[in-house]
């Protein structure tokens, strides 16, 4: 499912899944853990695609490495359910091509979920597998003024694109993350202003990241809106900009990456009904 601001260019041929390994795991802030991947499956990974989602497949509890789906003429092929990887979803953080290496950033809540229970274990020499990247071509459309807004979920990508605008860039990114300790330094042009949102050890927004995107001076010319986090904050800031700032679809992205209390595969069909909304402007 693609939402572009501007067509597409051609699609690149299907690649297999790629199994990589982990050549370092570094703690970015108590809830962020960044995991730096490479070997010669990372070879022919499309540069410049910083913020684009990726598909992380892991492994079994006993297996060494995840054993992946293979690509057939109607889609993927998977293993049989008791080996069948568990799969979520990311965003590149940073791919640097000429060293080969390739780097994810897993939020960590705890080990009552596989992705992050992997990433607070994860060590030199591990295995994972990794799809993609696929997303919006281009991921920030051409606009005046942007406006970016997420959560922790979101961070790595919204800091992967801030980095990516050019210098003349302007506009405004909110961050909402648990704790003042997840604040970190971002590279980011130096008219395009960034406001933090501590939420007292909380990952879902609530109505602070709404609130902040209303409070915010609304700029005059062209706005595109790069929006993700937690579904419910999404929506309602999606909402917003569509309803009360007149922001169609080719002047926004707004995607769901999680639902609180629900799991990746208990919200996979609801996240596509969003994404699937017609515009009704």
């Amino acid at each position: 499912m693609n939402r572009t601001a501007t067509p597409p260019d051609a699609a690149p041929a299907r690649t297999p899944p790629r199994l990589l390994e982990v050549l370092r795991a570094t703690s970015i802030s108590p809830h962020l853990r960044r995991i730096t991947l490479g070997g010669e499956a990372l070879a022919g990974f499309p540069a410049g695609c910083g913020g684009a989602h990726i598909k992380v497949f892991l492994p079994r509890d006993g297996q060494p490495a995840p054993e992946l789906p293979t690509l057939g003429p109607e889609g993927p092929v998977w293993p049989p359910a008791p080996r069948r990887p568990i799969t979520r979803t990311y965003s590149v953080r940073r791919y640097d091509a000429q060293a080969g290496e390739l780097e994810v950033d897993f939020v960590l809540h705890g080990d009552e979920g596989p992705a992050s229970r992997w990433a607070r274990r994860a060590a030199p020499g591990g295995r994972i597998g990794v799809a993609g990247p696929s997303g919006p071509t281009p991921m920030l459309g051409s606009a005046d003024r942007y406006l970016l807004a997420g959560d922790l979920a979101a961070l790595p990508a919204i800091s992967a694109l801030l980095e990516a605008l050019p210098a003349t860039a302007r506009g405004h990114a909110f961050l909402a993350v648990p704790d003042e300790a997840d604040v970190q330094p971002i590279t980011r042009p130096p008219h395009v202003a960034l406001t933090w949102l501590p939420l007292r050890g909380k990952h879902a927004p609530g109505p602070e990241l709404e609130d902040a995107v209303r409070a915010m001076e609304w700029p005059p010319g062209r706005v595109f809106a790069w929006i993700a986090g937690e579904s419910s904050s999404v929506r309602a800031i999606r909402d917003y900009l569509r309803n009360e700032r007149g922001l169609g679809r080719d002047a926004m992205y707004a995607v769901p990456y999680w639902k609180a209390d629900r799991s990746e595969e208990a919200y996979h069909e609801e996240r596509h009904r969003f994404m699937d909304e017609l515009d009704p402007t």
